[in-house]
């Protein structure tokens, strides 16, 4: 073992964090992981890296790795309940919230984060009950108040939902997404025929703005600066878009014609049927392949979006 070598190479990752060179500090962390393997902190280091990759099931491997070697260690339970969500292992992620509350009661980001993930189960009355507990103990967490609202706006309970809307505006005032669910719940409210709004359903992502839209607790040892963070997704997600739109483009289009050629003229001078058959079937796992890439590009900018701190 070389403590030595292994500081150093975890001090090269920090800074590489702090350069947000991901791919560096994944190396390092690596690095010093093959040098010792039960190193909580290492793995924590790991996770976050990972996590800003957006390699979700690698994050939380990790993450789990820091709760084995680290049992009493709230925060990882807590990021790791944060991961699980994002990958809708919905009843995994309740386990590791739970514990991360229980070991530490005041983890205001362990109630809101229980708060997303029984929404996206259609559990609105625990989901009521926790985002309650993150504002008993956050009184100014204008996310909580919004996300409370729109699930009272869901159970129909009208009045309940204009005075979260309200309580939110008061943290944040002019807010446009509270703004709107106050407006809409209260033309609801009042027999009107509301403003449509746009409300995902249950586990489902929604990149489009409406008063819905739930919004998360930011952890700086996971997200670090957002506003670089959303600057440089929104560069990814353009980048992705262009490649999707050129696999469509140059391959899908293409083996399409050629195959429906096959098919209509069977006798005419066209390729064999296998081959278009073939290279319909390569054409159609790039665009599924491009398609989830530019999928998880978008869901990382929703992600960040929607865990702009608040003012």
């Amino acid at each position: 073992m070389e403590p030595g070598k292994i500081e150093r190479l975890c001090l090269t990752a920090r800074q590489a964090i702090a350069d947000r060179d991901w791919d560096k500090a994944k190396q390092a962390y690596l690095m010093a992981l093959g040098l010792r393997s039960d190193a909580p902190d290492i793995h924590m280091g790991l996770a976050t890296v990972y996590f800003q990759l957006r390699e979700l099931t690698s994050a939380a491997h990790h993450f789990r790795e820091v709760t084995r070697l680290d049992p009493l260690r709230a925060g990882a339970y807590i990021n790791l309940g944060a991961v699980l969500n994002l990958l809708q292992e919905l009843e995994d992620a309740v386990a590791a919230l739970r514990r991360g509350i229980q070991l530490d009661p005041q983890r205001v980001e362990g109630y809101y984060n229980l708060g997303l993930v029984y929404r996206r189960k259609g559990q609105l009355d625990l989901a009521l009950q926790a985002y309650r507990e993150a504002i008993r103990l956050n009184p100014r967490m204008a996310d909580a108040y919004l996300n409370l609202a729109n699930l009272y706006v869901e159970k129909k309970q009208y009045r309940q939902a204009i005075q979260n809307y309200e309580e939110s505006l008061k943290i944040r005032p002019n807010w446009e997404k509270a703004l709107e669910g106050r407006d809409h719940a209260q033309a609801l409210l009042s027999g009107d025929r509301p403003v449509p709004v746009s409300v995902p359903a249950k586990g489902q992502p929604n990149a489009r703005r409406s008063n819905a839209v739930e919004e998360k607790t930011v952890d700086p040892n996971i997200h670090g600066d957002l506003l670089s963070s959303l600057h440089t997704g929104a560069e990814a997600a353009e980048e992705l878009g262009r490649r999707f739109q050129k696999v469509l483009g140059d391959e899908m289009e293409g083996a399409i014609k050629e195959l429906s050629s096959c098919l209509l003229y069977a006798n005419g001078p066209t390729t064999e049927l296998g081959s278009c058959v073939s290279r319909f079937e390569q054409a159609l796992e790039h665009i599924l392949a491009a398609q989830k890439t530019l999928e998880m590009g978008v869901t990382h900018i929703e992600h960040l979006n929607q865990h702009f701190p608040s003012h």
